[in-house]
């Protein structure tokens, strides 16, 4: 197992603390390894293989496991000693009631609590019913631009093409089953289509009855193809009229829903630099990761600019920011983030190919009066000018630095 120490890190701040860990994130992200790794981190601080219970819902071995009075009969009967005993279960949404087991298991016994889920609504009304103010979430992702070069370094020769490697990321996308072998783009294109079907089927369709599941399928490409955009609801509904496809708008939020919910897509609301409030309207969407687009669309050169904007927004979400699109005048800036005291002003592009475009994407930045940094993300090798205070950075060394 490659250490995703960003993660372990996290995790280890809670260890032995009171609140439930709830590790989160789309399907093979690599949540189940990072309970393994956390296994490992137990055992070398010397606590016992018999106070570790661990539990995959989705192994057959476990399926008698899956109502809440089965599950808290099992652990009970592990539960023989003397200490805190740690749980560890992997995919819990597989449990029917799961969060009045845990409940049971804070309140009944001295334990320590781990939770993986492929659905966000694990942190729904229900839990919050029951575990209100006791749990922490800690989101996982696919593989930032740094852990595909250690996969990439502990599977095979890397080489120290920076460039190139940074070209197969952008092709192949960070799901890491994809970098634990050299799969050409075809295999990994397949490997990436079976991730996506799982989780449209067993995280979208089934968990929310989604009965058409070919107008699933059209609003997913309809989100896919403007990833980067802004659009609303109405927006889709409105296409799908010009289509000659009536759908109910309540249908398209509803659909929207549950692809968030299942992690395929991340919602990004837009917020008024000058009124400081959050907008309801013009959302954007990213994808949980950018290899979903290529295997259900195919590659396409002429999204190149959504497609960097997408590994932009994953690695400030990696990195614990809020981020949202950012609205001045009539201007829009694609990415105001912020983390505690620290703000992020971002404008990403594919190439400064001409003054008109060097214009159009610094302007935005420019009327921006704080000490905050501003930058503009670009594929652009030969372009090292700094205006006004903005920056210019190639996205492959955004993605590398230790801080911005």
């Amino acid at each position: 197992m490659i250490k995703r120490d960003t993660y372990i890190d996290k995790i280890k701040k809670f260890i032995g603390k009171p609140q439930i860990k709830i590790i989160t994130g789309i399907r093979r992200s690599g949540k189940s390894t990072v309970l393994r790794l956390l296994i490992d981190e137990l055992t070398q601080r010397g606590v016992n293989q018999n106070q570790i219970i661990y539990i995959n819902f989705e192994s057959f071995a476990n399926s008698h496991l899956t109502q809440a009075k089965s599950l808290y009969e099992e652990v009970k009967s592990r539960i023989n000693g003397p200490g805190k005993y740690y749980l560890l279960f992997d995919e819990v949404q597989e449990v029917e009631n799961w969060e009045k087991a845990v409940n049971s298991f804070l309140v009944d016994f001295d334990t320590d609590i781990y939770l993986t889920g492929s659905n966000s609504h694990l942190l729904s009304s229900e839990l919050s019913t029951f575990l209100a103010g006791r749990y922490v979430e800690i989101p996982i992702y696919t593989l930032s631009f740094t852990e595909f070069l250690d996969f990439k370094n502990s599977y095979s020769l890397a080489g120290s093409n920076q460039p190139a490697l940074f070209i197969e990321y952008l092709r192949k996308g960070g799901f890491p089953v994809i970098h634990t072998s050299d799969y050409d783009e075809e295999t990994a294109d397949q490997l990436v289509r079976d991730i996506y079907d799982s989780v449209i089927l067993r995280d979208s369709v089934q968990r929310h009855k989604i009965r058409d599941i070919e107008l699933l399928n059209r609003v997913i490409r309809y989100a896919f193809d403007n990833i980067g955009n802004t659009f609303s609801g109405k927006n889709v509904a409105d296409y799908f009229k010009s289509q000659q496809r009536k759908i109910d708008l309540n249908t398209v939020y509803n659909y929207l829903h549950a692809l968030e919910g299942a992690f395929i897509f991340y919602r990004v609301s837009r917020y008024d630099l000058k009124g400081k409030e959050i907008l309801k309207t013009q959302e954007k969407f990213y994808l949980a990761d950018i290899s979903l687009l290529y295997a259900t669309m195919g590659y396409r050169d002429r999204m190149i600019a959504g497609v960097l904007e997408n590994l932009v927004f994953l690695e400030l979400k990696r990195r614990g920011y809020n981020v949202y699109v950012g609205k001045l005048d009539q201007r829009e800036i694609d990415f105001v983030a912020e983390r505690r005291e620290q703000k992020l002003y971002i404008q990403v592009a594919y190439k400064l190919e001409s003054p008109e475009t060097i214009d159009r994407e610094f302007a935005p930045l420019l009327p921006i009066n704080d000490h905050f940094p501003k930058y503009v993300i670009t594929m652009d090798e030969f372009f090292k000018d700094t205006i006004q205070g903005v920056r210019h950075v190639h996205i492959s060394n955004f993605l590398l630095a230790e801080d911005w």
